[in-house]
């Protein structure tokens, strides 16, 4: 059984698994399946907004496929997330990639 199955069939037990849903959009990500895997992050941070580590790669997949003012927003909203629960470390990887993108 591949990577995606595995995950999807431990999505069935417990469908609303952020964790499993994040680690299918990144296998998604390395297929090639941008569509997918932006659902699947978009879905994440709809239902747990502070699921942090969502914002990042979300922002990144928006900006390959061209994306960058939706990047831009992307990358504003989870460093507020991250201020908001006191990740720091999360908060200077996403201003970083956002101030690579703006500046």
């Amino acid at each position: 059984m591949d990577r995606v199955e595995k995950i999807k069939s431990m999505l069935l037990e417990n469908p609303a698994d952020s964790f499993l849903c994040h680690a299918l959009a990144l296998e998604y990500i390395k297929l090639g399946n941008d569509s997918d895997a932006r659902s699947l992050f978009e879905s994440i941070l709809e239902n747990e907004p502070g699921y942090i580590g969502s914002y990042y790669h979300l922002a990144k997949l928006l900006e390959r496929i061209g994306e960058t003012n939706k990047a831009i927003k992307v990358y504003e909203k989870g460093m507020e997330e991250a201020k908001r629960v006191g990740d720091n470390h999360s908060l200077s990887e996403l201003r970083s990639a956002f101030e690579e993108l703006t500046f």
